[in-house]
């Protein structure tokens, strides 16, 4: 089984997955970030850096669901193949930061890898607004991240919510803003519930 917990930067996509891992023995999977040869160049110089980041996520994701789709295990996914071609790659486009031949070719590789992998079981999406994710951001202090601009994260969102409206597979969506899952136990035991309904008919 393969859930996917899906969210803009600073949304707690990472810190839920581990959460849940532990919560219920699924095995991770995460975005390469801590040891990510392009993240830091990417945000000094997204146009020059985003074919070269967005390649190198789209071949570690692919990585990850072969894994998956290899093994009986239940697994969750920080971030989905999905998202990095219909939010990133997408907003990076829009904001010029892509040219269409780049983008046709990574489309080339995207289409090609999608052929062979399935959407997730369940997709856990972490709803936030932009000042949320901001002050997340500046608390957790990745330098790289320090210079993300405001325009930027509020394209993402709106390709969030875009993906999101129109996704047809089994959709769990979670206000990330009212909720800290992470300190609060009470908090994290209404996505869990929430997560028991949709796998297994609970409540």
């Amino acid at each position: 089984m393969h859930i996917g917990v899906a969210g803009n930067i600073g949304s707690g996509k990472t810190t839920l997955t581990r959460m849940l891992s532990e919560h219920y023995g699924w095995i991770p999977k995460y975005e390469p970030v801590v040891h990510n040869p392009y993240l830091e160049d990417y945000y000094k110089d997204i146009s020059r850096w985003s074919y070269n980041l967005e390649t190198y996520f789209l071949a570690s994701r692919f990585k990850d669901l072969l894994d998956i789709s290899r093994s009986e295990g239940v697994y969750i996914q920080d971030r989905t193949l999905f998202e990095g071609v219909y939010i990133f790659v997408a907003n990076n486009r829009d904001l010029g930061y892509l040219s269409d031949r780049d983008y046709d070719t990574y489309m080339q590789i995207f289409n090609l890898m999608i052929s062979m992998v399935k959407t997730p079981d369940l997709l856990i999406y972490l709803k936030s607004d932009v000042p949320h994710l901001v002050s997340k951001i500046q608390k957790r202090g990745r330098a790289c991240e320090q210079s993300i601009s405001l325009e930027y994260l509020s394209g993402l969102n709106r390709k969030y919510e875009e993906w999101i409206s129109s996704y047809e597979g089994k959709l769990l969506v979670i206000d990330a803003d009212n909720l800290d899952f992470q300190n609060r136990a009470e908090d994290f035991s209404c996505i869990t519930d929430k997560i028991d309904a949709e796998l297994f008919g609970l409540f």
